[in-house]
């Protein structure tokens, strides 16, 4: 391996450890803070929490972050054994490099997959190591010059001298083992968190209780629920013991999951308790049309699915409506949401109503705005404000102790 290639294969290794940590951190402020939001939230689809909470964030419950991590930790070791290793190695180390970044490429194409086409959410950290390990790919390939089918030959061979190196065998052994017990006891991460494409599967569970994570700990959370702020929303609750107000965005990938994952919560409660819990859809489309706080195009049929919504509610429709919205939230147009209201809603007369109902949504709107809403979805429960909402169990939780915090339980 050339002083050239080497140097630039360690810059991308060090980019995309430095990524891979960074992920690593966000990943243990999420597990430590329920509700975190990270950094690199910057919108609805750029979004590493969206990313973390997906099922492809971990594999068995150890972060893909972390994995990423030791595989760069991993190439570092390689460069470092093309230099000081011996002869053998530091002639095969180009080789053993391209051959692991060929695995790592594939993991990052899958990963990448996933993140474009299944959660539809990108993570910044996330495409920063995808980069990185194509880096190294395509520089390894490049300077490659024996034959792959070598490769096995060569590796029993640097085995054997690496077992004979007390010094080499001494770096194996303890890389070996602080990557077991990274993996081992770092804490265990909720890999079964709903993504848009499944969570109409999470909410079949009647209980709200489906896919609970291990490590699961309920105390940490009334702790945390306990130590939060109250806000007073301008929301009657018409004699409830638990008010529930959410800020929403029919084209919202985060309300949409939301809605799904709540709807069986809210109605396990609405049987148990009568009148106990009331809830109350706010909306805030992220559209310039009909909110002055948005400066950018976003969400370009949000205003006119906040309109269908409520014209749908008064032919008793509603919960079609926006059952509706929500599945195809990706794929709205403004054609498409005004077809709807017809087929679905029974409106037969959208744009000669959509002045006046759209005026009633810019009102929710402008409460919005009094109450310094940036992100949907944002929730209230009995005003404790929450940025993008809780994980399905968390929810369940945070009105089982209002419940018994109101005498109702």
């Amino acid at each position: 391996m050339t002083s050239t290639v080497r140097r630039i294969v360690l810059l991308f290794a060090l980019a995309g450890l430095a990524a891979s940590v960074s992920s690593l951190y966000v990943h243990h402020q999420m597990l430590q803070q329920v509700g975190y939001l990270s950094f690199c939230d910057v919108s609805e689809t750029v979004s590493c929490t969206t990313v973390y909470q997906s099922r492809y964030s971990a594999v068995w419950g150890v972060p893909v972050a972390l994995l990423g991590a030791l595989w760069f930790v991993s190439i570092l070791l390689l460069l470092a054994g093309s230099l000081w290793g011996p002869a053998g190695l530091r002639e095969n180390s180009i080789g053993y490099v391209f051959a692991w970044s060929t695995a790592g490429l594939g993991v990052s194409l899958y990963l990448a997959y996933a993140s474009f086409f299944i959660i539809k959410a990108v993570c910044l950290m996330c495409l920063a190591t995808y980069v990185a390990v194509a880096g190294i790919f395509l520089t390894a390939g490049a300077r490659t010059t024996f034959s792959m089918r070598t490769l096995p030959r060569r590796l029993v061979q640097d085995t054997r001298a690496m077992l004979a190196s007390p010094a080499l065998l001494t770096v194996l052994i303890l890389f070996i083992m602080t990557a077991s017990a990274a993996m081992a006891f770092y804490p265990r991460v909720d890999a079964g968190a709903p993504v848009a494409g499944d969570a109409r599967a999470q909410a079949a569970g009647q209980d709200g209780t489906a896919g609970q994570p291990a490590g699961f700990r309920a105390s940490e959370f009334l702790r945390y629920w306990e130590s939060q702020p109250r806000v007073q929303v301008p929301v009657p609750n018409d004699g409830a013991a638990v008010l529930v107000v959410k800020f929403t965005d029919h084209q919202c990938p985060s309300c949409a999951q939301t809605y799904l994952d709540y709807k069986p919560i809210l109605a396990k409660y609405r049987a148990q308790f009568p009148g106990a819990v009331k809830f109350v859809a706010k909306d805030y489309p992220l559209e310039d049309e009909c909110n002055s706080s948005v400066n950018r195009a976003m969400h370009p049929a949000a205003c006119e699915a906040a309109v269908a919504t409520r014209m749908a509610r008064l032919a008793g429709r509603e919960e079609l409506m926006e059952d509706w919205l929500y599945t195809n939230s990706a794929t709205l147009t403004p054609m498409s949401v005004r077809q709807a209201a017809l087929d679905i809603g029974r409106v037969k007369d959208f744009d000669a109503q959509y002045p006046t109902v759209l005026n009633q949504v810019k009102t929710d709107i402008a409460l919005a705005q009094i109450l310094n809403i940036t992100v949907t979805p944002t929730f209230f429960i009995n005003g404790v404000r929450l940025d993008g909402g809780l994980p399905a169990q968390y929810f369940d939780m945070a009105l089982q102790y209002e419940l018994k915090r109101a005498g109702k339980q």
